[in-house]
């Protein structure tokens, strides 16, 4: 996928395993202090992980800024990570990350996308809200809580 700001959104490879994890990790370094851990995403083996699930990689004037990371589930769709580089946020990837993962979704035949997030990572809560999932439960983790959420998607 290519758009006029040459931005690129392709399928990674194993020889992406390094951006990958460096984009991740800076990404969710900001949840570090207010977790008190290193947030999932963040301890994931992404070698293992690409030999298994599709992982999208988001370039800008290829530089790599963004990672989506799916899990194709029976029911639903799972996205399991989805992040933007710091120097990169801000600027829509996020969401342009998010509808890659609908399209894909509905490429796969799926009608319902599922993801989940930390309770303390607020702001995630209210952007997927705001682009229309809904809470579909909270369970605990360790000492934190998952918050899950789900959207139905339509057939266009």
């Amino acid at each position: 996928m290519e758009t006029p700001q040459s931005v690129v959104i392709r399928r990674a490879t194993p020889a992406d395993v390094a951006s990958i994890t460096a984009i991740t990790n800076a990404a969710y370094a900001r949840y570090v202090p207010r977790m008190g851990r290193k947030p999932q995403p963040m301890t994931a083996d992404y070698q293992q992980m690409l030999a298994t699930h599709p992982i999208w990689l988001l370039s800008v004037a290829d530089q790599p800024a963004g990672v989506l990371v799916l899990i194709h589930e029976p029911a639903a769709l799972l996205i399991y990570s989805v992040a933007v580089h710091p120097d990169y946020q801000r600027r829509g990837f996020g969401q342009q990350l998010l509808a890659w993962s609908e399209y894909e979704a509905r490429q796969a035949g799926y009608t319902q996308i599922r993801l989940y997030t930390n309770a303390l990572m607020e702001e995630n809560i209210a952007r997927y809200t705001a682009l229309g999932y809904r809470e579909t439960g909270r369970e605990p983790f360790g000492e934190l809580t998952v918050v899950h959420f789900a959207k139905e998607l339509d057939e266009a």
